[in-house]
């Protein structure tokens, strides 16, 4: 055998070898993740959506993993605050995020100087839950169904308002999608809090709202508003006999409250492979399931990749209804 033989078969078994550590190391980190304390940065006060969904599934992983998972609230600036400290958090996957529609994709368009790129510099590990909105009016209006209401709305320009938590959350990208999906002239009317909307629904101050599912529905049963479509291409099975939007004749219109787990960019793909193997069985098991369906939450079983598509999906259908709507924040 020639010298430069040897040396090639020299090569080829220092990269089989180095190739096989790597292999052994990527196993032995899956093995042993967590070692330590995981916390899971949620960007609003203790007792919203997102707050639901991280301890949901902390709870069941601080027992499964035999380490805590930590839910670690950092409300403040229509959730900037919390995800410009999970963008830049160590990669080491003991920081997540959970990450919901405005924080992901709305706000990098809707307003200024983040100082961070949701989409750069958080990958999405697993989708937990994806929950529709119910368009609520008072039980006394004149009108029963989306398309009553856009009928009435037209004919009176500038004299129907609707309510939200804040621009560019859910509920009001919802109603700017309606307004121009069906070319109404209504004034928006954001508040701090779903209470207060809630109360000046009731009493008749505004005309419409966009509200989660979760918020809604003792409304309904309470007979205290009513519901006049929902806004996912598929009816609710708990309601039936409301219609969605789309079927009010625009087509394709689907908005809904969406919220998954997300890691810091770098984060090991070992690591997120395996947390989104460990929740997709959470999500599977009987008891969550049943929670999230009694919240009217769809339970998609998701790969890293599947729910990466979905985020780029939705970043691009909200860059373009706030190009189209020319929407500000509104401070």
């Amino acid at each position: 055998m020639t010298p430069h033989n040897k040396r090639q078969l020299l090569a080829r078994a220092l990269a089989t070898g180095l190739l096989a550590l790597m292999g052994a190391s990527a196993v032995q980190a899956d093995a042993d993740y967590p070692n330590k304390p995981v916390t899971v940065i949620v960007a609003y006060a203790p007792g919203g959506q997102g707050d639901v969904f991280a301890r949901l599934v902390s709870d069941k992983l601080s027992t499964q993993y035999k380490q805590p998972v930590v839910v670690d609230n950092k409300p403040g600036v229509s959730g900037t605050v919390g995800t410009r400290i999970a963008a830049k958090a160590k990669n080491d996957g003991y920081t997540l995020f959970l990450g919901q529609t405005g924080e992901i994709t709305v706000n990098r368009v809707l307003m200024k100087d983040l100082g961070y790129d949701p989409m750069k510099e958080l990958v999405p590990v697993v989708l937990i839950g994806n929950a529709p909105l119910i368009m609520l009016a008072p039980v006394d209006a004149p009108y029963n169904t989306v398309a009553e209401f856009i009928q009435m709305a037209r004919a009176k320009p500038g004299e129907f308002s609707y309510g939200s938590v804040g621009a560019g959350t859910p509920g009001h990208l919802s109603a700017v999608a309606l307004t121009l999906g069906a070319k109404l002239n209504m004034v928006h009317v954001p508040y701090k809090g779903v209470g207060p909307l809630m109360s000046d629904l009731m009493a008749g101050r505004l005309q419409a709202f966009f509200s989660s599912a979760s918020a809604a529905m003792p409304q309904i049963k309470g007979g205290k508003l009513k519901a006049l479509g929902v806004t996912t291409t598929r009816r609710m099975s708990s309601l039936p006999n409301v219609p969605t939007v789309a079927e009010a004749g625009l087509p394709g219109f689907s908005y809904t409250l969406w919220g998954g787990l997300f890691a810091p960019a770098g984060t090991p793909a070992d690591v997120i492979d395996r947390l989104n193997r460990d929740v997709n069985a959470l999500l599977a098991s009987s008891d969550i399931r049943a929670r999230l369906e009694g919240d009217n939450m769809a339970v998609p079983k998701n790969t890293p990749a599947e729910f990466a598509d979905y985020v780029r999906n939705e970043a691009v259908k909200f860059e373009k209804l706030i190009k189209d709507a020319d929407l500000k924040l509104e401070q």
